[in-house]
């Protein structure tokens, strides 16, 4: 029998990559391997293909010069010699392979999605099982490859690092940039895919649905091919980069964390173990193999089967599983160094999964066929002013009770690592470990959480494909039948990527406090210390509220400002060529395209580079500018910004995810048939509310995910410019 030791167990984090890219492999071979369907669909394909790969060539380009900016001040920081340890070129070279891995995680979901949405739609036309087996395949070799790449990619740059250091402390700031990095790719790439998905969607809505009358995805409106492309380039390229960077940012807070704790028993004269900082490494290990045997378990084997149950099945398995890697990673690693209190840790990661099915209720409940939808289907009866009004409250409302299970969370998971705490007067350090491993823990299910939302813009454009195509009406019921399953996924998966946000802001927040002691040589509880009451502090948090909503306006405007030339596209093309509608010529789709590329490029910069300029700018600022003897506030007054930023960050993205989900199946419960159907007054009142929602949902909500970890891990890595030295 192998016994399970240490050695074991860190060893099988590279397994565990290997053994999640076989599958991947094993995975794309057999979608590849499907047939493309009919000439007319691989027309359509193609034009998708094209439009999504020339989108992301040009965003790459521009993520590209900004981050070797950026990479170019980092190494020109680590010049002075007091700051040579926490700037530099290795934090440099860190920056450039997450930010670069965090674009790889991107396009692979993409490249995924635009390959598997024909083979999707070919495959509806044999059955809904095929159908379902090709998106859901391909769904999941994005999810697979994204976890492995983030896991796979933070090892091995932290066990070089290490190797080449020696030092733990000095590694841990070096691989901060990996982070710091990642998360800022992701903005770019949510953000600007965001904008660019909208944009297109509120072009063909408008004028395709309202004004000119005609089915969603019809080839007569000229905007529909660029709203396709939307989907990929938002949900997937948007989404794998986020998973990424969530992943990616939350193992190395976790880490960082962990170094305190062993500071703790430094401090003590107590023997001390790096498995606090390997600990999250292998949880996220366990839950990548154990994402692979959910993934696998889930089928469809006849038309009527129930694939929201199915999904769910293959979900439950992952997180039951996750638990048992849970038990296992914490006993192993944590057994021998706390024995009497080990299985606390194991009830913080318990209380983190379960904040994640929580988060998914709620969202579910919110944006699913139950009372708040139904309300603002309601109320589209009375048009669209009641339709806004309504879904605004309904979105508002949402924040309650997700806000209340991460409160609970948060305390719960603190209280049982502080519980756990084996030194005296140290308990602060070990309670803050047990929210580091709650939040590790629900983590551990995102590969196959990702596999569901790449599922969801894969059967969209199949069933876009299908429409355009002249598919019989049995085959569109079969897309149509996936792609509801498909919204259900993605909305959940923004609630999962809410909550995991929320959790891992706080888990940085901290791990920024840590590195800010070890700076100014002191424990992180000396330094953890941010007083609202001080109006230098007060001054910072209130920075941090206004710049959300700041982003969150410009994320919206920009959708607005793009979305208002392609519908003015959109008429001139219909009003110029009248054998669109008459379907004797074809549209411009190419100019859509471009005019929804052009926009989102534009308007994505200067958003995404006000969560890196603003908290730097303002550090600066208070470290440069105050009197000597009140300078010293300056790391609290950064504190702030970023706990405030994080607490209005988390209310406005859950309002925006929410009231956005609730409009768009608002709009979808009228066209099923209720308050008079597709073509009544409550629906064109609906298609205005879900036109509303579209910019709060796709683009606002899930970039300012991404924001409030930018923000932490921005500070990480600057922390030094703030602390007088």
């Amino acid at each position: 029998m192998i016994e399970i030791t240490t050695e074991n167990l860190l060893f099988m984090i590279p397994v565990a990559v290997l053994i999640a890219v076989l599958f991947a492999f094993y995975f794309h071979k057999k979608v590849m391997s499907m047939d493309k369907g009919t000439p007319e669909m691989q027309k359509i394909s193609d034009a998708i293909e094209t439009g999504a790969m020339a989108y992301l060539k040009r965003q790459y380009k521009t993520i590209g010069i900004i981050s070797i900016i950026i990479a170019v001040l980092l190494t020109l920081g680590g010049l002075s010699e007091s700051m040579e340890n926490y700037l530099g070129y290795k934090v440099a070279i860190a920056f450039l392979i997450g930010a670069g891995f965090s674009i790889l995680s991107g396009y692979i979901g993409m490249r995924v999605s635009v390959k598997a949405n024909i083979r999707t739609a070919n495959a509806a036309r044999d059955s809904l099982g095929e159908a379902f087996k090709c998106s859901f395949r391909g769904g999941a070799i994005s999810g697979i490859a994204v976890s492995a790449l983030s896991l796979g990619g933070l090892f091995v740059v932290f066990y070089v690092y290490y190797a080449l250091i020696g030092n733990m402390t000095q590694t841990l700031h070096s691989i901060v940039g990996y982070a710091f990095g990642a998360s800022f790719a992701a903005l770019f790439a949510q953000l600007g895919g965001g904008i660019y998905t909208k944009a297109a969607d509120v072009g063909a809505d408008l004028v395709g649905k309202v004004e000119a009358g005609i089915p969603e995805d019809d080839p007569r409106n000229p905007a529909v091919i660029a709203d396709l492309v939307g989907d990929n380039v938002g949900d997937c390229a948007g989404r794998g980069a986020d998973i990424f960077e969530s992943t990616a940012a939350e193992i190395i807070g976790a880490m960082v964390i962990g170094l305190a704790v062993i500071k703790a028993f430094e401090k003590a004269a107590m023997d001390f173990s790096y498995n606090w900082i390997f600990l999250p490494l292998v949880i996220i290990a366990f839950g990548l193999i154990f994402s692979l045997i959910g993934i696998s378990v889930v089928r469809i084997k006849d038309e009527n089967a129930d694939i929201s149950k199915e999904l769910n099945k293959g979900y439950y398995l992952t997180i039951a599983l996750v638990i048992v890697g849970l038990i296992i990673s914490t006993y192993v690693l944590l057994g021998d160094l706390i024995p009497d209190t080990w299985y606390y840790y194991v009830l913080c990661g318990v209380v983190g999964i379960a904040l994640g099915l929580v988060i998914v209720f709620f969202t579910q409940y919110y944006t699913g066929d139950h009372k708040p939808v139904q309300s603002i289907a309601e109320a589209s009866e009375t048009g669209p002013a009641t339709n806004v009004i309504t879904g605004i409250s309904v979105g508002m409302e949402s924040t309650v009770l997700p806000v209340v299970a991460i409160v609970a969370a948060i305390i719960g998971t603190f209280l049982l690592g502080y519980f756990a705490s084996p030194i005296a007067g140290q308990e602060i350090i070990f309670g803050l470990y047990g929210t580091a491993i709650g939040t590790i823990a629900m983590l551990g299910s995102s590969a196959f959480i990702l596999a569901e939302d790449t599922f969801g813009p894969i059967t969209d454009n199949a069933g876009g494909i299908v429409e355009m195509s002249n598919q019989p009406e049995e085959i569109r019921d079969r897309t149509d039948k996936l792609d509801s399953v498909g919204n259900t996924t993605k909305a959940v998966t923004k609630g999962y990527a809410m909550g995991s946000a929320a959790l891992a802001a706080f888990l940085l927040f901290a791990a920024y406090f840590e590195i800010v002691g070890e700076i100014q040589g002191k424990g992180i509880v000396d330094v953890m210390v941010v007083n609202l009451g001080n109006p230098l502090i007060f001054a910072g948090g209130l920075v941090g509220g206004v710049l959300v909503f700041f982003f969150a306006s410009l994320a919206i405007k920009a959708v607005g400002t793009a979305a208002g030339d392609m519908i003015e596209e959109v008429r001139r093309q219909f009003r110029e060529d009248p054998g669109i509608m008459a379907g004797t010529s074809d549209p411009d789709y190419a100019q859509c395209v471009d005019i929804a590329t052009q926009g989102s490029l534009k308007a994505m910069v200067a958003p995404a580079l006000l969560p890196i300029v603003v908290p730097v700018v303002f550090g600066l600022i208070y470290r440069l500018a105050l009197p000597a003897e009140l300078v010293h506030h300056t790391p609290s007054a950064v504190g702030a910004l970023i706990m405030v930023g994080t607490i209005v960050g988390i209310l406005m993205a859950n309002f925006l995810n929410n009231g956005g989900g609730a409009w768009d199946n608002a709009k979808k419960f009228i066209e099923s048939g209720e308050h008079g159907g597709k073509g009544s007054p409550a629906h064109a009142a609906a298609v205005v509310g879900d036109t509303v929602g579209d910019p709060f949902k796709d683009t606002a909500g899930p970039s300012i995910h991404v924001l409030v970890k930018l923000l932490a891990t921005i500070c990480l890595v600057t922390a030094v410019l703030y602390v007088p030295l």
